[in-house]
């Protein structure tokens, strides 16, 4: 069985090419525990500025506003502070956008920009999701392959089957990161009930900070 510190060196080593040290690490912290995230070095204009934001407190007080389980758990619209109950959310940011630096796999625990349609796939400024994910099958993977013109290898296709996640969002969506520490957090998150009519916000707010580590 491919366990989970297997999953962080094995991703950093064959699928986004990162070292296994000099990495960053931040923690995010809710009411229902933390989550230490990695940030990947191959990433580097979202890390940095992820880092940024984060240093600033921009994401204090910010809210996991879109929660949806076996799918993900989105947050970092800045509109979602003190937010009134029942207001959607997700159309909040920074002011600007990032540009694409796609690469890493969708699987469970991979953290990710959100954005809105465009062409050249840039990413919000700010809002980031975490895969929750569910079980992934080689038919599945086949016809993500078929689709995108890049079929997967035997490895992607073992950590897929293994751990889940969300593979119909690769090459679409920038992975910048990944949960290292808190799986169980992700999961606590993804079983809040939520209000479909507002965009799958939780009914109790589940806030965040997040703090760099190093």
């Amino acid at each position: 069985m491919i366990t989970r510190l297997f999953f962080a060196l094995l991703i950093l080593a064959t699928l986004s090419g990162c070292n296994n040290d000099g990495n960053t690490y931040a923690l995010i912290s809710t009411d229902m525990g933390d989550m230490k995230v990695k940030l990947y070095n191959s990433t580097p204009q979202h890390r940095d500025n992820f880092i940024k934001l984060a240093e600033e407190g921009f994401y204090d007080g910010t809210l996991f506003h879109r929660i949806i389980a076996g799918f993900m758990i989105q947050g970092g619209d800045p509109d979602s502070k003190d937010a009134p109950a029942g207001q959607s959310l997700g159309m909040g940011g920074p002011g600007y956008t990032i540009p694409a630096e796609i690469g890493a796999l969708h699987l469970t625990g991979a953290l990710a920009a959100a954005r809105t349609s465009n062409p050249a796939k840039a990413s919000s400024g700010s809002q980031f999701y975490i895969v929750h994910g569910k079980p992934v099958t080689d038919m599945e993977l086949d016809q993500i392959g078929q689709r995108t013109g890049r079929p997967y290898s035997d490895v992607q296709r073992e950590l897929y089957k293994e751990l889940g996640g969300t593979p119909q969002l690769d090459f679409e969506y920038t992975v910048f990161g990944e949960v290292v520490e808190g799986f169980e957090v992700i999961d606590a998150i993804a079983k809040v009930s939520t209000n479909p009519s507002a965009g799958n916000r939780p009914l109790e707010d589940v806030k965040m900070t997040i703090k760099i580590l190093n």
